[in-house]
């Protein structure tokens, strides 16, 4: 019997999928993030060995019992030489004999679309895009945050919220829908308040983030600076698409344009409805669809298409699609690091 392991380790989460060849899911854990940019290399290295070994007890699969090929998907993984990395210190554990790893954008994108020309764009948190060509050529940015250029994802959204709600209120910036709005989600008066209370600890530095939905809700009905501000968003993700598509020589083809995480996923009617308009003006071949699967779904045809050699065959493609969609989540599995 032909065994492979999927991984897909996101900055929240990480998935362990333990399968067949033939598109049998046998075990499936769930644990925190495995990100070695949160953990570093060791802390990521042990969160999958217990996830590994779980998902294995649950296949009622043994430790002796040899696995064909790990694909390994981290966040964190973004630099070639993070890569080079996580591959020396996966390739020293005895989960398979052979392995793969990369970004976990690239699980992400192979869980959206089966076609050989394509790119993804995550915007969960954060932000990132990455593409992939027919003949093995990748695109992709570093994606090391303010430093190399990066704008975007929930995060930034919500510190945008929290800073124009401020600017709105005191008179340094328009008017907007968004400081009544803010001081309400917090249970202030104002957003001053809600700033004040940010610095001295009374709210959670964390607690901004929650303002991400909120942002949208605001966009939704008019107001025009929640609007400008989504449809930055909108922007920075059309600019990542056509830079990915443009050096993979895509833009003129047909290719698909994937769009995956939390805020994406929402498909919220001011970002969504720019992205597909803006999609089809820049590139008319582009087939833009939002990614439902897990990524764990994506890894493990990462592992099956690097098992046959080539793509996954339709049946097989679609058992493995229909087995993880069709699982319930399992419970998280506590690491000690």
């Amino acid at each position: 019997m032909t065994l492979f392991l999927a991984v897909d380790g996101g900055n929240s989460k990480t998935d362990v999928v333990l399968g067949t060849a033939d598109g049998r899911v046998l075990g499936h854990a769930r644990g925190g993030t495995s990100s070695p940019h949160a953990l570093g290399l060791p802390g990521a290295v042990r969160v999958l060995d217990s996830l590994i070994a779980t998902a294995r007890v649950r296949a009622g699969v043994p430790a002796a019992t040899p696995v064909d090929l790990a694909a390994v998907y981290l966040a964190g993984a973004d630099l070639p030489v993070e890569v080079d990395g996580l591959h020396a210190a996966v390739a020293e554990r005895d989960w398979a004999r052979r392995y793969v790893v990369d970004n976990d954008c690239f699980a992400l994108l192979r869980a959206g679309t089966a076609m050989p020309d394509a790119v993804a764009v995550v915007c969960g948190a954060g932000n990132n895009c990455v593409g992939r060509a027919a003949d093995g050529r990748t695109a992709r940015f570093p994606s090391l945050g303010p430093i190399s250029g990066d704008w975007g994802g929930g995060h930034d959204l919500a510190e945008h919220t929290l800073r124009y709600a401020a600017r709105g209120e005191d008179g340094r910036g328009e008017p907007t829908r968004l400081s009544d709005a803010v001081a309400r989600h917090f249970g202030r008066r104002t957003v001053e308040q809600v700033s004040i209370a940010l610095h001295l600890g009374e709210l959670p530095r964390h607690a901004v983030y929650e303002l991400t939905p909120l942002l949208f809700e605001i966009a939704a009905v008019g107001d025009p600076v929640a609007v400008r501000l989504v449809q930055r968003q909108a922007d920075e993700i059309l600019a990542q698409h056509r830079v990915a598509a443009g050096r993979l020589g895509l833009i003129a083809a047909p290719h698909a344009l994937v769009l995956g995480g939390g805020v994406l996923r929402a498909r919220h009617p001011v970002l969504h409805e720019r992205i597909v308009a803006g999609a089809r003006a820049e590139a008319p071949r582009a087939e833009v669809s939002v990614v439902t699967d897990p990524p764990v779904a994506g890894a493990a045809l990462l592992a099956l298409d690097a098992l046959t050699g080539g793509p996954t065959p339709g049946p097989v493609e679609h058992a493995v699609r229909t087995a993880i969609r069709g699982a319930a989540a399992p419970a998280e599995v506590p690491v000690t690091l």
